[in-house]
């Protein structure tokens, strides 16, 4: 920190380390961005502007760089303060942040990718704090209702909701399964992005699919009670795509776009599903389940049926699947797995533009052949090895003949210890990632 004087115009200069040149990327950009935003928060600066483009000489494209900027002071500007009730929280009501250039022509690009970076920066903000939120206070029915809520902001998204009735009428076993042992049923909220333009024949329709377990304790198969009160956060991929979708609505992207998302809470009771269980799942496929701690392939089955029904021709499903990935990834990488090449590779880019990292892994037939059951069609779990792998192979039993993706972000949205540029809690992994995807289905990127 350089504390200034009327001369150069500004109270203090906050000075961001950068790196080696060579090695920096967009995502240096929006984590410096992050660091300074935090930095101001923690001093309660009201004001702050920033160059940090300047430093990269025209390396990266400079309306790019201004998005970055923007989606990494939301980053690190975020604060989950909402249930903190004393009147002086250490937080101030706003932070107005400008992004400075003395060419004009810069200028003005600058800001056409900060537009777009706020509307980011702010969704992803949204499913922090969605997902942040505990299980007393957010369920599948309050979850559902947010869902609506956030469609009726928008005229081009549209909500539908089936409760316990309707799934059991579809005959999605496989999200009744996994609530069935709480007090809070189970819904299937299914968001529909409809541009407001006529999106051409040859955009493909897009299926975000978004596993919601508002708590999950593990049912029957019951975790350990260490750390489990941060099982509130396996709801992290469902709110992912509520805040893609939302991203996706104000960015008016040209691409249609559903968003899937089973919500459960996973609790043991009398009326528990149990190890043993057999269930149909909506695709008629039956499952004999193992683990009821394996509960988010059950619920994402239905949902992912369901995209493939809906004639998505893509679909991309994103969870805190298994730990078995975060063993293998650690907290710095994504799982990814998928059908089609081109989309993997896709995707690939994005996560390099988006900053969201992933890692390509397998999900071939020698771990399909792991989760066949001698008593059903599948099973929920696999042997001892290779967790992350063939869930991811379960999962593409039903996606048909459609292209398809599995995002695995276990690792990616487990609280952090505030050191890094997102803070503490939910880093709102996946928005950033699915939204630059939607933005080059749709040719904004």
């Amino acid at each position: 920190m350089v504390y200034g004087n009327d001369p150069i115009g500004t109270k203090r200069v906050l000075l961001v380390g950068l790196g080696e040149r060579k090695k920096a990327t967009l995502d240096t950009v929006r984590r410096a961005a992050a660091n300074a935003a935090k930095k101001a928060v923690a001093m309660k600066v009201e004001n702050i502007s920033i160059a940090l483009h300047k430093a990269f000489g025209g390396r990266f494209d400079i309306t790019t760089m201004g998005q970055a900027c923007a989606e990494g002071t939301y980053l690190g500007s975020y604060r989950y303060d909402e249930f903190v009730t004393e009147s002086e929280n250490g937080r101030l009501d706003s932070l107005k942040v400008e992004l400075i250039d003395s060419d004009a022509a810069k200028t003005k690009k600058l800001n056409k990718g900060l537009s777009s970076g706020a509307i980011i920066g702010k969704a992803q903000s949204y499913a922090r704090t969605l997902a942040n939120r505990p299980g007393n206070v957010i369920n599948p029915a309050e979850l559902a209702a947010v869902a609506k809520q956030l469609a009726g902001s928008s005229r081009t998204l549209s909500c539908t909701v089936f409760d316990e009735k309707q799934l059991a009428a579809k005959g999605m076993n496989g999200i009744l399964a996994v609530g069935a042992g709480s007090q809070n049923k189970p819904r299937l909220i299914v968001l529909k992005y409809t541009p407001a333009r006529t999106v051409c024949s040859k955009v493909p329709t897009v299926g975000l699919v978004g596993k919601a377990i508002t708590f999950d304790s593990g049912g029957i198969s019951i975790k350990p009670s260490a750390r489990m009160d941060q099982m509130k956060l396996d709801k992290s991929g469902g709110v992912a795509v509520l805040g893609t979708m939302k991203a996706a609505a104000e960015l008016k992207l040209g691409v249609n776009v559903y968003g899937i998302i089973p919500a459960a809470e996973n609790l043991p009771s009398g009326t528990s599903y149990r190890p043993g269980d057999i269930i149909t799942t909506f695709s008629g496929k039956t499952v004999e389940v193992q683990n009821t701690d394996a509960e988010g392939r059950l619920i994402l089955c239905d949902g992912i049926a369901y995209a493939e029904k809906q004639n998505c021709d893509i679909i991309i499903d994103i969870a805190t699947l298994t730990g078995a990935c975060m063993v293998a990834l650690g907290k710095y990488m994504a799982g990814l797995m998928g059908n089609d090449d081109k989309l993997i590779k896709t995707l690939q880019k994005c996560a390099e533009t988006s900053g969201e990292k992933i890692w390509y892994m397998p999900s071939g037939d020698e771990y399909a052949e792991e989760m066949k059951s001698k008593i059903a069609d599948l099973k929920n779990i696999g042997s001892n090895w290779g967790g992350a792998c063939t869930a991811a192979a379960f999962l593409r039993q039903f996606v048909g003949n459609k292209k398809w993706a599995h995002l695995d972000m276990a690792g990616m949205d487990m609280p952090h210890n505030g050191k890094n540029s997102a803070g503490t809690g939910s880093t709102g992994f996946g928005v950033r990632l699915l939204t630059t995807y939607l933005m080059n289905v749709a040719g904004k990127k």
